[in-house]
């Protein structure tokens, strides 16, 4: 889907934005930041432990591992492309020391469980509210949901947050079309080596 010329006009005049939900809110936060997460990222506005484990435990294996926790913090979305791999790399090792004191390497159901019922809870390592959907699921429940309707025409998707999504998703179609040509070549030329090219 490309964009009019109106909205492609607005993004010119418009600073892009990554962060989600810009336009701000007047709810104070929880100050638990699993609560936060559930309310921010999957609508929903109690703690259930066994649940909470559940919902992200991603390839329902009954264990979180180190790339769960990091996908539950939202650690690979674009909104903390700036925060250091250490800092990450610490959240990671923080959240096993607290849940996995056994040194596992790995959080189970029950570990998890039972280190709630003794009083510990998810850090807040100021990463946010843990994005982890893809573009088309953070963009409905972090914007659309909140500042569009069922009537939203396409003139009215000017705000940052809707240019910056519908640029996303012109710079994935024209990649799968780069990659379709490509395909259908017998040789690509880009993928020569220098040496093999004739040089002028």
């Amino acid at each position: 889907m490309k964009l009019s010329l109106s909205i492609l006009a607005a993004s010119a005049c418009i600073q892009t934005v990554f962060a989600h939900g810009s336009h701000g809110s007047d709810e104070p936060r929880p100050d638990d930041w699993a609560l936060w997460h559930l309310e921010e990222e999957h609508h929903i506005s109690n703690f259930d432990a066994p649940s909470f484990f559940t919902l992200h435990d991603f390839n329902n294996d009954g264990v979180w591992t180190d790339d769960e926790v990091r996908k539950m913090y939202g650690m690979d979305d674009v909104s903390l492309k700036d925060t250091s791999a250490t800092a990450k790399n610490n959240a990671v090792r923080h959240v096993f020391s607290l849940f996995d004191p056994e040194g596992t390497n790995q959080i189970s159901r029950e570990q998890f469980l039972r280190r709630i019922k003794d009083g510990k809870k998810l850090p807040d390592f100021g990463f946010g509210p843990g994005h982890h959907g893809d573009i088309e699921y953070e963009y409905e429940i972090h914007h659309f949901e909140k500042f569009h309707g069922p009537d939203t025409t396409e003139e009215d998707l000017v705000h940052p947050e809707d240019i910056e999504h519908f640029r996303m998703h012109d710079m994935l179609e024209d990649e799968q079309e780069r990659i379709a040509i490509e395909q259908s070549q017998s040789i690509v030329e880009a993928n020569i080596p220098l040496k093999f090219k004739k040089q002028s």
